[in-house]
């Protein structure tokens, strides 16, 4: 099983491979605007399209695709568009360049959406915040090293290792399952599908949406407002432009399992705001792009981080989390596009100042949206390391008394192997149902079983509900009763 999970999560970063080619070429990437620079054609309005383009491959995605083997085989064919596309920016510009990036932002879109099902079935619900911290890590390091090359040395030589990139992650996907993953194939204790049916109602996540979308309008200006007028540094914004967001994900990775995270969000809106103000009011030099660059894309890892593993939680209550993932995701695109065109308009103006002033009434309206979003995730995705637990509920507060009357219990004599063997045969638990069985009596809460056994809490609750109907009892202390009289029982024979 172990080297299961591995092998998986090989396969889950690998799709960084795909990530960075995306970020580096049709994205707003560097290779793109190079290319378009040699071929003497303004960029901004191909960076548009190819963004539309991508936004709408992610929304019908989850309208079209419902089962593991079509995602694969989605995922498989909208690689090769995406290489063979890649390969016509080779040739001289024409329409058929149009023609070609719409079509590799609208599958690279498809084939994003579909990563949700894999990144769902591939990973446990306490493992999401770390690989997705690794996919966005290794495939911003993939782009600044492709970034590097288009702005240092070769335009067409970053194209061509962006397609080799496209090539490596066409091997991987050919690697996945083609049948539907379970628990049962893998030995895994996934969350039961059939419990996935919008369990959450749909008000946390179009609340999660809307945030996604207002905060991401800055992402939209930086491209179009701030990066452009620190583009005469040639080498150092090659280098340097996504090393912030990238230490900022790593730091957060290493400390998010021992602390909880929920006061970075609000610390990264006011590093946005920060970022903003500094562009207004200092010059355009070298210190300035680092002080604002360090800033905004500092905060940027942290928000990227934020709803990708909000969204990885969110896969836990949806059948389909094609639809969930894609969905949640176009809404970052939607927020880059609409603050791309804001900020295109600004710039052809001259009003870099007024681009700015949007940039900061974002952020208000961020921090009015934060903590009714909180409230609402927080409802749902209990125990997550980006959410404050303002009111813990009751049955956590019953599980804490109970925890100090099971302390109170005389653990060896109820933990006999001998007796709990026995116990397990008359009463026909499972192994699953026995190892729950043997945390309750030892203190532990739903909570921390499901973190020990990497179940989420409704799973836990599950396995909890069908231990309780096979012992006939209705709560932990009598379940811990009915296994002190076995255990006296058993010394006395």
């Amino acid at each position: 099983m172990i080297a299961l999970l591995r092998n998986d999560r090989i396969k889950l970063i690998s799709f960084s491979l795909f990530f960075g080619w995306l970020l580096a070429v049709p994205f707003e990437g560097q290779v793109l605007y190079r290319l378009l620079e040699l071929s003497d054609i303004e960029g901004s309005m191909h960076t548009v399209i190819a963004v539309f383009a991508h936004f709408l491959g992610l929304i019908v995605s989850g309208f079209l695709i419902n089962r593991q083997y079509v995602a694969k085989m989605t995922m498989v064919i909208a690689t090769v568009i995406c290489i063979l596309g890649s390969l016509v920016f080779f040739l001289s510009f024409s329409m058929l360049w149009n023609l070609a990036l719409i079509n590799v932002a609208f599958f690279s879109g498809m084939f994003v959406a579909c990563w949700g099902w894999f990144f769902k079935y591939y990973t446990r619900p306490g493992q999401r915040l770390a690989i997705a911290a690794e996919v966005l890590i290794w495939s911003n390091v993939m782009m600044i090293f492709i970034n590097v090359i288009a702005n240092n040395v070769s335009a067409v030589l970053a194209l061509s290792v962006a397609i080799v990139g496209l090539l490596m992650a066409l091997l991987v996907t050919f690697s996945l399952d083609d049948q539907e993953r379970s628990s049962e194939k893998v030995n895994i204790d996934f969350d039961n599908i059939n419990q996935n049916k919008s369990t959450i109602g749909l008000k946390p996540i179009v609340i999660l949406g809307l945030f996604i979308f207002i905060i991401t309008i800055n992402s939209g200006l930086m491209y179009q407002v701030v990066n452009p007028a620190f583009s005469h540094f040639t080498l150092l914004t090659s280098y340097f432009w996504a090393l912030p967001y990238i230490l900022v994900i790593l730091i957060i990775r290493n400390i998010a399992p021992k602390t909880n995270m929920a006061y970075i969000l609000y610390v990264a809106l006011a590093m946005l705001g920060i970022s903003y103000i500094l562009f207004m009011v200092l010059d355009i030099s070298i210190a300035s792009y680092l002080l604002i660059n360090t800033f905004m894309l500092g905060a940027f890892g942290v928000f990227d981080l934020f709803w990708w593993s909000i969204l990885g939680k969110f896969l836990e209550h949806y059948k389909n989390p094609i639809k969930v993932w894609g969905i949640g995701l176009s809404m970052n695109v939607l927020g880059i596009l609409i603050g791309g065109y804001v900020g295109a308009v600004y710039v052809g103006e001259g009003e870099y100042i007024h681009a700015s002033i949007v940039a900061l009434a974002v952020i208000c309206t961020a921090i009015l949206i934060l903590p009714i979003l909180n409230n609402q995730l927080a409802n749902t995705l209990k125990g997550h390391v980006f959410l404050y637990d303002f009111a813990p509920d009751r049955e956590m507060a019953k599980e804490i008394a109970l925890t100090k009357e099971m302390a109170l219990t005389n653990e060896k004599e109820i933990l006999q192997e001998s007796n709990m063997l026995d116990f397990k045969q008359d009463y026909k638990l499972t192994d699953r149902e026995m190892e729950i069985t043997e945390l309750l009596v030892r203190g532990y809460t739903y909570k921390a079983i499901a973190k020990t056994l990497f179940i989420s809490e409704n799973t836990m609750k599950y396995h909890a509900k069908n231990i309780y109907q096979k012992l006939n009892v209705k709560s932990k202390m009598e379940l811990i009763r009915l296994l002190s009289r076995n255990s006296n029982s058993e010394n006395k024979q």
